[in-house]
């Protein structure tokens, strides 16, 4: 009796426990991270949004929904800052340094705030700096002015040791609000042949959190809907399951001896 009741307390006393210890999920855990980054506007363009960011090892997945962007057109987007340690950040309307007084800040005035290009965002193909401005991979509006974006794709091992200290900047403003893009606002200084509008930053969001609950589901390649039973869900169940199991087994433990 007193053994059982010696195996009945051991049982209980290591039940708590089990759910507590991250030790008890697989290692697979222990490589995977998950951002929140809220995109908030530049240049008054009213653009906001979200972007769910989750990385296992070197994968990368990337869920964006924003609102109040050009209705229709194409929103390049990138990845900005440095994986050297550089302090990069979202540009203020002082970043505006032509002195032309058109209040806005262009992609070239914002570079020494939010840094260069590592990764762009595009909906298929190459996503390596040289795509920075291929508007016809980039993601569009919808005629609301929403865009829904989502992708997985592979980073450099710097990208995913130093995620923390990048972040995301759309780009594309309406400055006369004739729902397109022209050169009334002057010519880009990316590319001449673009309007200032077409790539002028309209929103920048840092990472300001971490929450592994928060992991997205991966995308496809192409940039399309989100694939069913994607490795990002995968990891995620297991990790929990690896917890789940510690559980179980400490009541295994406890009916056994109950059983004695």
């Amino acid at each position: 009796m007193r053994n059982r009741r010696s195996a009945r307390i051991a049982a209980l006393t290591a039940l708590p426990a089990a759910l507590a210890l991250p030790a008890a999920a697989p290692a697979l855990a222990a490589d995977s991270q998950a951002y929140q980054i809220d995109l908030k506007q530049l240049n008054d363009s009213g653009a906001s949004g979200t972007a769910m960011v989750g990385l296992e090892g070197t994968k990368l997945t990337v869920k964006i929904q924003a609102e109040g962007l050009t209705p229709g057109a194409p929103h390049a987007q990138h990845i900005h800052g440095s994986t050297k340690g550089v302090d990069f950040h979202c540009p203020d309307a002082s970043a505006d340094k032509d002195g032309d007084g058109d209040g806005i800040v262009s992609t070239v005035e914002g570079l020494p705030a939010y840094g260069d290009i590592n990764i762009s965002l595009t909906t298929s193909g190459d996503t390596g700096k040289d795509s920075g401005l291929a508007v016809d991979r980039m993601p569009t509006a919808g005629k609301d002015g929403k865009l829904s974006y989502e992708r997985t794709i592979t980073v450099s091992q710097d990208v995913a040791d130093h995620f923390k200290d990048l972040h995301i900047v759309q780009h594309g403003i309406d400055v006369n609000d004739n729902g397109t893009y022209d050169m009334d606002a002057g010519k880009s200084r990316l590319d001449p042949k673009l309007p200032l509008e077409a790539t002028a930053p309209a929103s920048c969001g840092m990472v300001h959190g971490a929450s592994i609950g928060e992991m997205p589901e991966g995308g496809v390649e192409t940039g399309t809907a989100a694939t069913g039973g994607d490795d990002a869900g995968q990891m995620m169940a297991l990790g929990g399951a690896g917890l789940m199991a510690a559980a179980v087994g400490a009541v295994v433990v406890w009916r056994r001896a109950g059983e004695r």
